[in-house]
């Protein structure tokens, strides 16, 4: 069994991996022929199989009450059927790799959010610093000023998806989180109301898939299985136990591994190349978040309401969740995380 440093590194590799790679299997089932309804529908149902199964081995069960899944019913349109929808959408005419970096800058329009809340507390020079040039590193890799730049719909789609994503995050914190909820529970009756959210609209699509496609190929099916398996589900758990196991810090420095694999998956799989423009912005937008953190030592790369120096809120299924429960500990279900140590507690 691996300890120490070195198991770390290779659980935190694991987990960026199969995270970062969701551009990948959302690009391949889109060539393959997968509508990006479809590719919508089956991710949500496949990550919600997969948190029903370990929710039922941790023996936790989904919320009873009626409250919580009104709150579920938003969380689940803003935190999974919506982005999910449009990072297909997207991807049907921007590069995996771009799309991946878009997704980096959740974090920014969280701050913005928080900022035009009243929610962000203790904003500094330094996050401002943070939040102008993760901006700035958006508008090199947009370049609407040149021929080449990523003016379309489809970049829009991906800068609207990691806005939803923010949305999501605000509302969560205020409604959801540390409800009492066990936490694979709570992400399982999450996906279950995206997938219930978004089944009724497949009519609208019919079974057809991509018109200029053709018949949705094996490989579709495949990458639509191993994102909605792996890309979804799996990495929550991961995620989780990077936390329990590794603390805030280890969790924190995947998300910003995430782009950077999107971006080598494209170039290697698909043949995607960024010119130095786009690679320019991905180094200036990681960044400006970098900057934007300053120093919360939180397992969340994605700033959120009420979230203070040590603690951890939840993100969208596929990412972690935890409560914070003070400086230097977290709580994740029943354990307390101090240190890099889990002990159970109330």
């Amino acid at each position: 069994m691996l300890s120490g440093s070195r198991g770390t590194l290779i659980r935190m590799a694991v987990l960026a991996l199969l995270w970062g790679s969701g551009f990948l299997w959302i690009k391949l089932a889109l060539e393959g022929g997968l509508a990006p309804l479809h590719i919508t529908v089956i991710r949500c149902a496949l990550g919600a199989l997969v948190l029903l199964v370990l929710a039922r081995s941790a023996r936790q069960s989904l919320p009873r009450d009626r409250r919580t899944w009104g709150h579920l019913v938003v969380a689940a349109f803003f935190c999974n059927a919506l982005p999910f929808f449009l990072f297909s959408v997207g991807e049907q005419t921007v590069d995996s790799g771009v799309a991946g970096v878009l997704n980096a800058t959740t974090p920014l329009w969280s701050l913005v959010i928080g900022i035009a809340l009243g929610t962000e507390r203790g904003f500094r020079p330094l996050h401002l610093t943070g939040l102008l040039l993760g901006f700035a590193g958006i508008l090199l890799i947009f370049a609407p000023w040149h021929q080449a730049g990523l003016t379309g719909e489809g970049a829009l789609a991906l800068v609207a998806a990691a806005v939803s994503y923010a949305v999501a995050f605000a509302y969560m914190a205020r409604h959801l989180i540390g409800r009492g909820t066990a936490p694979l529970a709570l992400s399982a009756a999450q996906l279950l109301m995206a997938t219930g959210l978004t089944v009724p609209v497949l009519p609208a699509v019919g079974t057809a898939s991509n018109a200029d496609a053709g018949a949705p190929t094996l490989t579709a099916w495949i990458a639509i299985v191993v994102l909605g398996i792996f890309g979804t589900g799996i990495t929550f758990h991961l995620n989780s136990r990077l936390i329990a196991d590794e603390g805030p810090t280890a969790a924190a420095t995947v998300g910003y591994l995430l782009p950077v694999v999107s971006v080598v998956l494209g170039a290697l799989v698909l043949g995607e190349q960024l010119g130095i423009r786009v690679i320019a912005g991905m180094t200036v937008v990681l960044l400006g978040v970098g900057l934007t953190r300053g120093r919360q030592q939180t397992g969340n790369l994605y700033p959120e309401r009420g979230v203070r120096p040590g603690q951890v809120r939840s993100r969208c299924p596929g990412t972690a969740s935890a409560r914070g429960t003070g400086v230097g500990r977290i709580r994740v279900g029943s354990r307390v995380v101090r240190g890099g140590r889990v002990r159970t507690g109330r």
